[in-house]
């Protein structure tokens, strides 16, 4: 495929930023990154009942791809705009369900458990990422421990959102569960924090964790990844359905780590089924459980499809 470029639109947090980046890189396009940022009043409207037009973005920027990829709820709308103006010129994909109809885009993807159906919706199990197997073997290195024939799992943290709200209980239970199961004798945790983190939470880790096991107090992707390589177990909060997913491709054992929501959600709810159904995830219990599964490994799956597409409408 030629060196396509693309426009990737989000709002700049990680777990969109690498859904984007993940499409663009399984497609081996050339990308850059757009911030988008919406005037203050339409920040608060749902994409159904905003205008498509350019004008609401806090600034202008200059579209020279033949491919925009976006995701998330404020990206809807300059992509729409984007595709309107330029029309067939342009293919414009969206990551997640967007809320308006779907007929504005060329191309969604979304995960299975958003229960989203059309002609022009990939479907995919879990959440894109930007990960591959390539990147996670070549960071093996990074963290360095004598393992003294312990195990080594992996506690991968994410942070609040609208349905978890990390409760001062609900984290001492979790990280106290997590001590206790995987005992110093047999184990040694290596506890990842994310961009979500709050920094009480990193601090409660470091507390609970450092003595007997290794604590990563800042954002290092590096030792994300590899820990990612070295662990035989994975550890990820149920804040995190990206998190879980990229987990997903290294074929470990995925526990989730539970705690009580703020509200129900059917999305939540289904994600965990389907994992668990997949044999990837099992929550977190009273005893440690080996297995494995089919490394899951979404991107490739898909870009044929996706190429299949941008071949049939003319881009390629």
């Amino acid at each position: 495929m030629l060196k396509l470029k693309a426009l990737l639109l989000t709002q700049g947090m990680h777990g969109m930023v690498s859904q984007v980046e993940g499409i663009a890189n399984g497609l081996k396009l050339r990308f850059k990154h757009q911030k988008v940022k919406l005037k203050p009043f339409w920040d608060f409207v749902p994409p159904k009942l905003t205008p498509i037009s350019e004008n609401l973005l806090t600034e202008k920027f200059i579209c020279d791809s033949k491919i925009i990829i976006s995701c998330g709820r404020k990206s809807v709308i300059p992509s729409i705009a984007l595709k309107k103006r330029f029309g067939k010129e342009i293919f414009n994909i969206h990551i997640q369900d967007p809320k308006v109809s779907l007929k504005h885009f060329d191309l969604i993807i979304c995960p299975e458990h958003d229960n989203l159906s059309g002609d022009n919706v990939v479907r995919t199990k879990g959440s894109i990422h930007y990960l591959t197997k390539k990147e996670i073997t070549e960071n093996s290195k990074y963290l360095r421990f004598n393992k003294q024939k312990k195990k080594i799992v992996a506690f991968i943290i994410g942070g609040p959102n609208k349905y978890y709200n990390y409760s001062e209980e609900q984290v001492h239970f979790l990280f106290n569960k997590i001590k206790a199961l995987f005992t110093p004798d047999k184990y040694k945790i290596v506890v990842i924090p994310s961009y979500r983190t709050p920094e009480l939470v990193i601090k409660k880790a470091f507390n609970t964790f450092s003595f007997n096991h290794h604590v990563i107090k800042e954002i290092n992707k590096k030792a994300y990844l590899s820990s990612l390589a070295i662990a035989d177990f994975i550890i990820v909060t149920c804040d995190s359905t990206s998190m879980i997913s990229e987990a997903a491709i290294t074929g470990k054992p995925v526990y989730v780590g539970m705690m009580k929501s703020k509200r129900p959600s059917g999305r939540f709810k289904n994600f965990f089924k389907q994992f668990n159904k997949l044999g990837i995830t099992r929550e977190l219990g009273e005893s440690v459980d080996n297995w494995s599964y089919d490394k899951l490994d979404e991107i490739n799956r898909i870009v044929p499809i996706i190429k299949q597409k941008m071949k049939s409408n003319g881009i390629i």
